[in-house]
């Protein structure tokens, strides 16, 4: 079975299950031991960071319950907190993995640059006093795209795991309009897999050239390991959300002898 799966991060460790921690995976699991009866271990596609957010997270399970699929969301969602709700669910093949079947993820960071905080978006933005320079970040976050070795930005990524990923889009949006949200920055970051706090880091230094302490080439130049990461801060995951998770076509398909 897979559920797709949003939430405000705010009040949990991160998804991954912790002992004796708040997290995504574990109120996941304990609403499906509620409804279900079963003790199931979910998988998620993104291991989001502690208090990072999600629209679009998937996850998947074996089950032997003989509750339609149609269920599982409205199920699901009379056992769990406010601040996460499983949007649908649908059955798929035993070769599913949320994680490994995926070939894209993309997430969203948004800053607020103005003068005046917001009371409405203080948990899912984060506020920057000073204006930023969108221009001069997406001219920086041009050198992002492509096949690149991330482990310089992501220094506590195991030595022996790759930290190749491919990035396909990095680009820095000003928000549309003059309502609510203006003022809003809005970076779009797609790749087939970010290493923890790959992105959190990135957007810090563009943050920076944002802000004019730094020149766009800054972010060239710490790709290429020419320039150190000093003084270059690590922004809070409030602003960070897992917007969707891009599969191959057929990917949730049963095989014929499944389906009915």
């Amino acid at each position: 079975m897979a559920l797709w799966v949003e939430y405000q991060g705010g009040n949990y460790n991160g998804f991954q299950l912790q002992l004796n921690q708040p997290t995504i995976q574990g109120a996941l699991e304990e609403a499906l031991a509620r409804f279900t009866g079963e003790r199931v271990r979910i998988r998620g596609a993104s291991r989001t960071d502690s208090g990072a957010h999600a629209r679009g997270q998937v996850v998947d399970f074996l089950t032997s319950s003989r509750h339609p699929a149609e269920r599982f969301a409205p199920a699901l969602n009379y056992f769990l907190p406010d601040d996460i709700r499983v949007l649908r669910a649908r059955p798929v093949a035993d070769g599913f993995h949320s994680r490994r079947s995926a070939f894209s993820r993309v997430y969203q960071y948004r800053i607020l640059a103005r003068e005046a905080p917001s009371a409405l978006l203080r948990h899912t933005h984060l506020w920057v006093r000073e204006p930023l320079d969108a221009a001069r970040m997406a001219e920086a976050a041009q050198s992002l795209a492509g096949t690149h070795d991330f482990r310089v930005i992501a220094p506590g990524h195991p030595k022996d795991r790759s930290a190749v990923r491919t990035v396909s889009r990095w680009e820095v949006n000003p928000a549309a309009g003059s309502g609510w949200e203006a003022g809003t920055i809005v970076i779009h970051c797609e790749a087939n897999g970010f290493l923890k706090q790959q992105i959190r880091k990135a957007n810090g230094i563009l943050l920076e050239i944002g802000k004019g302490r730094q020149p766009p080439e800054l972010m060239r130049q710490v790709l290429a390991q020419e320039k150190g990461m000093d003084a270059i801060p690590l922004l809070p995951a409030r602003g960070l959300c897992l917007m969707e998770v891009k599969y191959p076509e057929g990917a949730f398909d049963l095989p014929p002898a499944e389906t009915g």
